[in-house]
């Protein structure tokens, strides 16, 4: 089932994540529902406050990086097969020098930026099965991890825009909330007058 994608501005983008169990009501459905509503909204990531639930479960599927020209062959080749799903993740370790990378978010439609991130993460969750798992990421999916663990942090992308860059896209948030934005999938708008 396609799921409307929270909008800038609702609360729930802002709230402290849970962690879940095995027992979480319906785990398959929720998940087969997160990554039918990625792809429907042609994303690369989504988290579980992106689509209302504040918990700590984010989804990655780089593959549409796989054509990138700006990758080098071998990180092409990684992004090709690389889809996952991250249960109560946290990052242990970030290294490396920042590097900038143009970046959007599907709560954020037609808003992207340049953010800063280190090239280096280590990180520690649990995969679909529940079962513990320790890894070290680099570069373009390193990335995606950041930016979708950042959302069961309660944190934007936009967040880390400069004071300058946050006054020039204010008006452009301030629309998106109010629903005044032309999208092609489901969004649930905080302060639309008539919900979508």
């Amino acid at each position: 089932m396609i799921l409307p994608i929270v909008a800038y501005g609702d609360p729930v983008l802002r709230k402290e994540t849970e962690e879940i169990s095995k027992d979480y009501p319906k785990f398959d459905a929720v998940l087969e529902n997160m990554f039918e509503t990625m792809y429907e909204a042609r994303g690369i990531g989504l988290a579980a406050p992106q689509v209302n639930l504040p918990i700590r479960l984010f989804i990655v599927d780089a593959t549409p990086f796989a054509d990138d020209e700006d990758l080098s062959e071998e990180e092409q080749k990684f992004v090709s097969t690389f889809k996952k799903v991250f249960i109560n993740p946290r990052i242990l370790e970030e290294s490396g020098d920042e590097w900038a990378f143009n970046e959007g978010c599907l709560s954020i439609p037609d808003v992207r930026e340049d953010v800063f991130r280190q090239p280096n993460i280590v990180i520690e969750y649990e995969d679909e099965n529940f079962e513990k798992q320790k890894e070290t990421f680099s570069g373009m999916v390193a990335r995606i991890i950041q930016h979708e663990y950042d959302h069961i942090e309660g944190i934007l992308f936009t967040d880390k825009l400069s004071p300058l860059k946050k006054r020039l896209i204010k008006g452009k948030l301030t629309n998106i909330s109010k629903g005044n934005v032309s999208i092609e999938y489901r969004m649930k708008f905080p302060n639309a007058k008539k919900k979508r």
